[in-house]
């Protein structure tokens, strides 16, 4: 009877010691994934977003002028984004490249919401379901809405975008400067080739959608 009472309340115990390591792995695991996402989300130092943003003024089509290589566009040319209004509030991100290697057009459709006031340039984009990435608007011409730089949550992440496939030399060097004083390292710059784009490559291009 002794012997019994020893292994149940053994067996009692190894149970409540196991939900409770369960439910300390589930606390962790929340933990790590919400600063994973806080993470994703974030500013990089020395990196400032523009004030006085008006998102209705950088809708529509830019071009990729440069980039810092990244998988998700490594190989892609003649690069180009187009910004437009969701019903919800948010902006829809339609990216779009040329893939000399498969000959075709790759478009990836999302979403962006800002991530504090709706005049400052600091949003959060995503292509993938739940999952965001900062999208940071560090120099933008406020004049004209001509041309912008553009990071993402670290200095791995950098685009020069333009409204025409071409950029003035002396502007590209500017933004080019701004982003080495921030401490992005700009001599891995990829410029993007947008001459002649071709006109017989296949149009059936794969779609990954985040726009739902």
């Amino acid at each position: 009877m002794i012997r019994r009472f020893h292994i149940n309340f053994f067996l009692r115990a190894k149970l409540s010691s196991n939900k409770r390591l369960k439910k300390l792995d589930m606390k962790k695991l929340s933990i790590v994934l919400f600063l994973l996402l806080v993470g994703c989300v974030g500013i990089p130092d020395n990196v400032k977003p523009v004030d006085n943003f008006k998102i209705e003024r950088y809708l529509g089509k830019w071009y990729e002028i440069a980039r810092l290589d990244h998988s998700f566009e490594r190989g892609l040319t003649h690069v180009t984004a187009d910004y437009s209004l969701r019903d919800d509030g948010g902006v829809r991100v339609l990216n779009r490249g040329y893939s000399a290697k498969a000959d075709s057009w790759k478009e990836a459709e999302g979403k962006a919401y800002f991530v504090k006031r709706s005049d400052e340039g600091y949003l959060k984009v995503s292509f993938f379901g739940p999952f965001y990435g900062s999208y940071i608007v560090f120099g933008l011409d406020h004049e004209n809405y001509q041309y912008s730089l553009v990071c993402g949550p670290n200095k791995s992440y950098l685009w020069i975008l333009a409204r025409s496939p071409i950029l003035k030399e002396d502007i590209k060097y500017t933004l080019i400067e701004k982003a080495a004083s921030s401490g992005f390292d700009t001599s891995k710059l990829i410029f993007v080739d947008q001459d002649k784009p071709p006109k017989n490559a296949n149009s059936a291009y794969p779609k990954s959608n985040a726009a739902d």
